[in-house]
């Protein structure tokens, strides 16, 4: 078993807390990042470190602000001593017609799920560049290429800059880090679990294997971007939708 460490923005929930898992099966060492669910990161914590006895803390950070990151990038080096991937999960949606949606919102999305991105890959992917050993899988959405919903116009195009954002970086990084994009389409996760029963039967009908994916399925693609098995797959991202 190896014992790398991997950093999971946005871990104890959904896509997050599956990609947590999966790399704890192989043999990680886990930092569970979190911003407001400590109840779910601590539990998710206690049962990777019970089930596939590998060492896992949880940190608190808010990845929109810089000094939470410098904080998240201090503590797990504290620890763990070297940061060998790191996985941009941490997203927020705040879907709502064009006449309601407010400038906060419109913030809070564009700050959670792009700056927070810009600012981790700044500072924990600068640590790995200093190295020159390490991997970033950034998780985008197919909303930030060709999936547009009016509703959510500031998370598609929050999506979309990470998708921007993980080119340039694997540019500037290059060639001692490879930095990818997951792109999920329709997840059984929590920020779906409240849409509309007829709007689920809807889209359903786009996908080609007529259901939602797993977090699970997603997890299984972001551990495969960051590990031996994708050693030549670098500024690319891999659309996971079930055929949209």
């Amino acid at each position: 078993m190896c014992k790398k460490t991997v950093i999971v923005t946005g871990g104890s929930r959904g896509i997050g807390r599956a990609t947590v898992i999966e790399f704890a099966k192989n043999g990680y060492n886990v930092v569970i990042n979190y911003r407001y669910s400590k109840e779910d990161a601590e539990e998710l914590r206690k049962y990777i470190e019970e089930t596939y006895k590998v060492s896992s803390i949880t940190l608190q950070a808010d990845v929109s602000k810089e000094e939470d990151v410098k904080f998240l990038l201090k503590n797990t080096l504290n620890i763990f001593s070297t940061i060998d991937v790191l996985v941009n999960n941490a997203g927020v949606a705040h879907d709502n017609f064009l006449q309601f949606k407010t400038t906060e919102e419109f913030l809070d999305t564009i700050n959670t799920n792009l700056l927070g991105v810009f600012l981790t890959c700044k500072y924990i992917g600068g640590y790995m560049f200093e190295k020159k050993s390490g991997c970033i899988v950034n998780v985008s959405s197919t909303n930030g290429i060709d999936t547009l919903y009016p509703e959510s116009m500031d998370y598609d195009a929050s999506k979309a800059g990470v998708i921007s954002l993980t080119k340039n970086f694997a540019n500037l990084y290059s060639p001692y880090i490879r930095v990818n994009s997951v792109a999920p389409g329709w997840v059984n996760t929590d920020m779906n679990k409240d849409l509309d029963k007829d709007f689920i039967d809807v889209e359903i009908e786009k996908i080609m294997l007529r259901r939602f994916a797993e977090p699970s399925e997603i997890a299984n693609v972001i551990k495969f971007l960051a590990g031996d098995e994708a050693s030549y797959i670098n500024s690319t991202v891999v659309r996971v939708d079930g055929g949209f």
